[in-house]
């Protein structure tokens, strides 16, 4: 413990403002600063990059806010899986810290820091020395091949150490987390390229060139002018099934149980304490697509190495195997096509059962080993002082008030997600159905964020009532 705790000590950080609360504009001033920064230092390629293995997985790259072949390329991965392990571990009793002191807390942080680091390494040289990243082919077999691998994994490292101080600027100086803030803009990036951009798949611009371009509203204008019926049904069916699980994640998003409860001393005085429906927010959807991302990635490097045990590939897409019943189907474009199979619906259930079981498993899972069971809840609401009206203050009552509840939203909550996310893909939305949920879920919390901020700097009385000063 000595060890760690100089070491943590010792460890660079960002400096926490002097003011106990900041002003919404110098919040939102540095939120802006880091989104920009973030988009800025996505665009700077890898010196020495020849072979880009990992540019077949762009969904991949989304969910982890990351830009395969650039500096970031790395992303929110080494912070998601330090936070997890951590997470599990604490959660799981096996590590014994305290998160109630302001020691624990540090303690926590510290610890989660160091995962991070060792993440970024480890991950960096897996990139490189398994193939994803490489020198170009000229080179190899010489002392130079080995001296820009270890070039490449420099430049990984120094940009995931970069990823881990902006989101750390954002959690101190700005609104929410760098690393939601990170998935959003790269989510939002990919629907305006793909609903606006009048570029081509190759960057050239579309028009003229007798290619398609890559936005789907400027290919359903061109497709009605040129009267193709089935172009213009296509990219309409894309824009509206993006457009209908906006509205409905927004809908499961502001769902929720009240329970009301109150302060013992005071009188007249209490509030509300919210489940939502989606209880485990988007942890299981993260889990379970990037497990499935996993098993494509090591398919394709064991196809590439003569092993295609898990299955192989036609270009980017699967074609047999197991990867290809966890890879969505597009019900809309065979059915509009004409080109639909019997298989295919059978291969849209397994796929869609397969997301939505893992959602309620890594749901479960969750809640069982990160503190957020009604055991550990009920400590929580203990703690702050807040007792159910009408019953005698002790946990175990709550406890039992809130079992009926909690195990309910985590199994509904699961498998309302898996399924939601499973119903994007298959419609061929503009973006992957994991995507679109994690944006809605982190723009509706930073949308809160803000709200809440701006509200207590129009009318500072209402800080006394949320308690802050």
């Amino acid at each position: 413990m000595g060890f760690f705790s100089n070491l943590i000590t010792s460890l660079p950080e960002v400096k926490k403002p002097t003011e106990k609360r900041l002003p919404f504009k110098t919040k939102l001033k540095w939120t802006l600063m880091i989104l920009v920064s973030f988009f800025a230092l996505s665009a700077i390629p890898l010196f020495g990059l020849g072979q880009n293995a990992l540019a077949n997985f762009e969904q991949f790259a989304i969910i982890l806010g990351a830009s395969f072949g650039s500096i970031f390329t790395l992303g929110i991965g080494p912070i998601v899986t330090a936070s997890i392990v951590l997470q599990l571990l604490v959660g799981s009793g096996i590590l014994k810290l305290d998160q109630t002191t302001h020691e624990g807390r540090v303690y926590f942080q510290g610890l989660q820091k160091i995962l991070i680091i060792f993440f970024v390494i480890f991950e960096s040289a897996i990139y490189v020395f398994l193939g994803g990243l490489a020198p170009p082919v000229e080179l190899a077999g010489t002392p130079t091949y080995f001296v820009f691998e270890l070039f490449l994994i420099f430049q990984l490292i120094i940009g995931g150490l970069l990823i881990m101080f902006m989101d750390e600027v954002v959690s101190k100086w700005g609104f929410g987390s760098g690393a939601s803030l990170f998935i959003a803009a790269g989510v939002g990036q990919q629907l305006f390229i793909r609903a606006f951009s009048p570029l081509t798949s190759a960057g050239t611009f579309a028009f003229g060139s007798g290619q398609a371009p890559v936005g789907q509203l400027w290919v359903f204008v061109s497709s009605l002018i040129s009267r193709n019926p089935s172009g213009a049904a296509l990219a309409a069916a894309a824009i509206l099934a993006t457009i209908l699980v906006f509205v409905i994640s927004v809908y499961a998003q502001a769902m929720r149980v009240e329970i009301p409860l109150s302060f013992g001393r005071i009188r007249g005085y209490g509030m509300r304490w919210p489940l939502r429906f989606l209880y485990t927010s988007n942890i299981p959807v993260i889990l379970i697509a990037a497990l499935l991302a996993n098993i494509q990635l090591w398919a394709r490097l064991l196809e590439n190495w003569g092993h295609p045990f898990f299955g192989t590939f036609a270009g980017n897409s699967p074609a047999s195997g197991l990867i290809q019943w966890i890879f969505p189907p597009n019900l809309i474009q065979g059915l509009l096509t004409g080109s639909i199979r019997g298989i295919d619906f059978a291969h849209a259930a397994t796929y869609m059962a397969i997301l939505a079981g893992g959602a309620v498993m890594f749901s479960v899972f969750w809640v069982q080993t990160s503190g957020m069971g009604a055991a550990s809840q009920a400590k929580q609401i203990m703690a702050s002082g807040l007792q159910i009206p009408g019953f005698r203050r002790d946990p175990r009552v709550l406890e039992q008030i809130l079992n009926r509840y909690i195990p309910t939203l985590t199994v509904l909550g699961g498998l309302a997600i898996g399924v939601l996310s499973a119903f994007a893909d298959l419609l061929g939305a503009l973006a992957n159905g994991t995507s679109i949920l994690l944006a809605v879920m982190i723009v509706y919390r930073l949308y809160e964020d803000i709200a809440q901020h701006h509200m207590m700097d129009m009318h500072p009385a209402l800080r006394k009532v949320m308690g802050e000063q």
